[in-house]
């Protein structure tokens, strides 16, 4: 079976093309491609495929085997990979409010968490460098975050983990998102706090981690413990979740600048569709054959 392995940021994923190969047991497989002494090494596993609804689809395993819903660090990676390999031809330019240039090609990618555009940035040889991609309007009610907790929005929420008393914005963006502010995130004990909370009780189906240090209004840092992976380089779903909960808790604006342990990513939640969008690059490391 030929494999793309493939990062956005560090956040990085073993690709297969399901146009042309068929994988039988993907969580299985996912399990054992990610485990970094033994088999490839990866923060999960991405499934090329084909789609009734869009240009492609793209189903997204983390390295314990669960699949998850979205992958904002993935989704521009499937984008860099399907232009390039001809999976589909590409569409009309993409138009992004606030930025100052147009993307001349785009793609529509199926997700577990509906259809998403991305806009594609190129090099002289026709190698996508960066991706925009419009992520969707923010889901900010905790029975579709979800979270097991009332109201209509989850602003700076007092919650007890292992001790300590912490602050939580809810957001999701296709995933669950749980966001804490802080002064440092370099002091915060993630590899403790993170499986803490994202097994609590509150979150039917468990939840990304994410604590963020406000440097500046329309900059952040953030560090991550992703569902089902652990610690990661870097998180795209969360970084615009962390955009929208800082413009929640008055403490960013709505066009930020994320860094990100593996580099950074530019934000802006749109006030005039509501939409966020997300632009980063898209680096494929090499290419392998892995043994049926």
């Amino acid at each position: 079976m030929r494999f793309a392995k493939m990062h956005g940021l560090g956040n990085d994923y073993v690709y297969v093309d399901c146009f042309d190969h068929e994988v039988k047991d993907p969580a299985k497989l996912a399990r054992v491609i990610s485990d970094r002494h033994k088999g490839i090494g990866a923060d999960g596993l991405i499934l090329i495929c084909p789609s009734e609804a869009a240009d492609v689809r793209m189903r997204i395993f983390n390295a314990d085997g669960s699949e998850a819903e979205m992958c904002g660090n993935g989704v521009r990676c499937v984008a860099k990979y399907a232009y390039e390999h001809g999976l589909s031809p590409a569409g009309k330019p993409l138009s992004v409010a606030g930025q100052a240039h147009d993307y001349p090609a785009s793609l529509n990618i199926e997700t577990a968490a509906g259809i998403l555009t991305v806009g594609l940035l190129t090099d002289k040889r026709d190698r996508v460098q960066k991706v925009c991609v419009n992520m969707g309007r923010p889901i900010l009610k905790p029975k579709d975050v979800p979270v097991n907790l009332p109201g209509e929005r989850i602003v700076e929420h007092p919650i007890q983990v292992l001790g300590h008393e912490l602050l939580m914005t809810c957001v999701s963006m296709g995933n669950p998102h749980a966001i804490f502010f802080c002064d440092d995130v370099s002091l915060v004990e993630l590899e403790r706090l993170g499986p803490a909370i994202e097994h609590d009780s509150l979150f039917p189906n468990r939840i990304n981690v994410h604590f963020v240090q406000i440097d500046k209004p329309h900059q952040f840092t953030m560090r991550t413990w992703e569902r089902g992976s652990g610690v990661t380089m870097a998180c795209g779903t969360g970084a615009c979740a962390c955009c929208v909960a800082g413009v929640l808790a008055k403490n960013a604006r709505r066009t930020c600048t994320a860094h990100l342990p593996g580099g950074n990513l530019e934000l802006n939640w749109c006030a005039e569709d509501d939409c966020v969008y997300m632009t980063g690059p898209a680096v494929q490391v090499f290419e392998g054959i892995w043994p049926d």
